[in-house]
């Protein structure tokens, strides 16, 4: 894990293309030959940071107890669970938007696997609290479940370094903004 956040840092630092493995080495204090025992490549260690990443934040999400809650109150921890998840992850964040593209196609497959399945929790509570014209709207959901990501990627953007009770406080905003504007939503 030393490697994956040392790496994180450099390759967000100073852009992935720009990084080198040289760096990424000598900032974990070893040789650039050990760095190649553990990874034959730089698409190699940033799929592991990425792959280590999603699958921890999506391990993270589908890890909650939602079988007891109503269906505003699922949305409401799903909303503070993600932002509180990406706390103190800029880095792996930051290489997500621009090192997603660059990697092979099946190990981007297997990333976009990790947000698609996200993006599908999200929609389904979504569809059981949307009025029945939009829960049968695949379209229309998928809308409001980006939405949603929007205005929680925009906040973890824009407030990195917000405190833990700020993130919570922004979810409740997204989460009661969402089923307010859900219920009255009207279908283009």
């Amino acid at each position: 894990m030393h490697i994956l956040a040392i790496a994180a840092e450099v390759f967000a630092g100073e852009g992935i293309a720009r990084a080198s493995m040289s760096k990424v080495a000598r900032n974990c204090g070893i040789s650039k030959a050990n760095i190649y025992h553990y990874y034959p490549s730089k698409d190699a260690l940033i799929f592991d940071i990425l792959n280590s990443y999603l699958s921890a934040l999506r391990d993270q999400i589908y890890g909650l107890s939602l079988e007891a809650l109503s269906c505003e109150d699922k949305l409401y921890l799903i909303t503070r669970e993600i932002l509180l998840a990406y706390e103190g992850m800029d880095h792996e964040h930051k290489i997500q938007t621009e090192g997603l593209a660059l990697l092979p196609k099946a190990q981007q497959e297997i990333l976009k696997s990790y947000q698609r399945d996200m993006v599908e929790l999200v929609s389904r509570v979504l569809a059981e609290i949307a009025p029945p014209q939009i829960s049968k709207d695949a379209r229309q959901i998928k809308n409001v479940t980006m939405s949603v990501f929007g205005m929680l990627n925009w906040f973890y953007k824009w407030n990195p370094k917000a405190s833990r009770s700020a993130r919570a406080s922004y979810a409740e905003t997204v989460a009661s903004l969402t089923l307010g504007g859900i219920k009255g939503y009207k279908v283009n």
